[in-house]
């Protein structure tokens, strides 16, 4: 693991933790982008392997371009390797992000998406998008459970979710199980004053989807448009915020509406 030259700016603003910021147009991106304008820090963590297997391709230059965008809302930074598919991976991200200070959000949206169904998934497929989609949050709730130092009612955890099942059989049953990990969490560490709830931001299409689901997302939508990551940003920094904190151990859609 390895980490980005950090930008330091004063220690006046709360510390997010946001994994899965590894293309400039993800859900990710957006979401830190948002809770910087907001004014938090943000550590993020970023896999490059998965995007380079992945239709769409890894983004060359992306980590540095969300680290300027990040900059210029004032945040300070450190961006942060993680294969989130070893179980070790959890507690070092926490290692680098507390660089910055205590971690006060953490906002799981990193995630294994490789297609398949019933009769196609292999064992390989399955375990590993249990280990990143269910295990390493686990992990990192883990972490930021026992770390947790802020002050009594500021903490949030944010995880992304998704409903699907047919043909995403191992992507959809890894999110399902995450969701159980994420609202025991609004129980478990409610001694702490930590909230956590669960997003599901329905389609929203950085990269993955064919003129076909395009279509089919747009029909099924009575807005007439596709979700965009601005939309989910917006939701994720209300929860983060002191206004979000009556809203905990919640399953939310936020999908335009999308059936």
């Amino acid at each position: 693991m390895t980490s980005s030259p950090e930008h330091s700016f004063s220690r006046t603003r709360p510390l997010a933790l946001v994994t899965g910021v590894g293309r400039t147009v993800g859900i990710g991106a957006g979401i830190a982008r948002r809770l910087a304008a907001s004014g938090w820090d943000i550590a993020f963590t970023y896999w490059n392997p998965y995007d380079a297997r992945m239709t769409w391709g890894a983004e060359p230059g992306a980590t540095e371009a969300i680290d300027r965008l990040l900059a210029a809302e004032g945040a300070a930074t450190a961006a942060i390797e993680a294969d989130l598919a070893d179980p070790a991976t959890p507690a070092r991200v926490f290692d680098e992000a507390e660089r910055l200070g205590p971690v006060t959000a953490l906002v799981v949206s990193h995630c294994e998406s490789v297609d398949s169904g019933l009769l196609d998934t292999t064992v390989e497929s399955f375990d590993r998008h249990f280990a990143v989609n269910s295990r390493a949050t686990w992990l990192l709730i883990r972490e930021f459970g026992r770390r947790f130092t802020a002050a009594h009612g500021t903490g949030r955890i944010v995880s992304l979710t998704s409903d699907h099942t047919v043909g995403n059989l191992p992507y959809g049953a890894s999110k399902g199980a995450m969701d159980r990990i994420t609202l025991a969490a609004a129980h478990e560490l409610a001694h702490l004053g930590v909230t956590a709830n669960a997003v599901n931001p329905g389609p929203v299409d950085t990269g993955w989807m064919s003129e076909e689901i395009r279509a089919h997302c747009l029909g099924a939508t009575p807005l007439g448009r596709l979700g965009t990551p601005r939309d989910t940003a917006h939701l994720v920094d209300f929860l983060c915020s002191p206004q979000g904190q009556w809203v905990n151990g919640q399953l939310l859609m936020s999908n335009g509406g999308f059936a």
